[in-house]
């Protein structure tokens, strides 16, 4: 069976990020596919020391965290969907060190090659640098080997989601429209909806789904 790994970069379990990646894995689901969403808050991840061990082998000179666990699933899965609130125009904290920490799935050989990859982001403003952060997660996968399933649709270029939007009514007393949050987001609930389907018309074209 296909698999799918979600990967929550956000701090905040079970929010914003987490909606839109369940989103996707939702609509997987409608063509099959094994889903599991996995917070980095649920997990010990130690900070990369830069020690270029893995350089020259395809490991990690830290052993003792839960770096191995996550490893596993990701080597386990077909596709992988990146997901990160926006932060200053890029990914959180957390989601940076986890991807420095696959430096050994990279360097001395590429353990992801070939994979389906997918991201989201969330971002308090509808303009709020989400084009920026989603680059940095798909351009993270790229160099992973994996191939990039994204919308690139004219009316929705990326898959993200804000807390102001201008379909809903609810004005504040300076105009602004507030959502509570990310899923009363049509715009940004589609979007992860199109994306879904985008990721398996990639498979469907590789030969690995039918």
């Amino acid at each position: 069976m296909v698999k799918a790994l979600a990967i929550n970069g956000s701090h905040r379990k079970g929010k914003n990020t987490a909606t839109l990646l369940q989103q996707v894995l939702d609509e997987l689901t409608l063509f099959g596919v094994d889903t599991e969403l996995v917070s980095l808050p649920d997990y010990n991840l130690k900070w990369c020391t830069s020690c270029n061990h893995c350089m020259r082998a395809t490991e990690c000179s830290i052993q003792d965290d839960d770096m191995g666990i996550l490893s596993k699933k990701m080597l386990d899965a077909d596709i992988i969907i990146m997901g990160s609130p926006t932060y200053w125009a890029n990914v959180s904290a957390m989601m940076k060190n986890f991807m420095d920490r696959t430096r050994y799935m990279h360097l001395a050989k590429h353990l992801l090659d070939g994979k389906i990859g997918a991201a989201v982001t969330q971002a308090g403003m509808r303009n709020g640098g989400q084009e920026a952060c989603i680059a940095s997660m798909e351009s993270f996968m790229k160099a992973q080997g994996l191939i990039i399933a994204d919308l690139r649709d004219p009316e929705q270029p990326v898959a993200f989601g804000g807390v102001t939007g201008s379909l809903q009514k609810g004005y504040d007393e300076k105009g602004t429209v507030w959502f509570k949050n990310v899923s009363e987001d049509m715009l940004a609930i589609e979007a992860c909806k199109h994306l879904a389907r985008n990721i398996v018309r990639r498979m469907r074209d590789m030969g690995k789904m039918v």
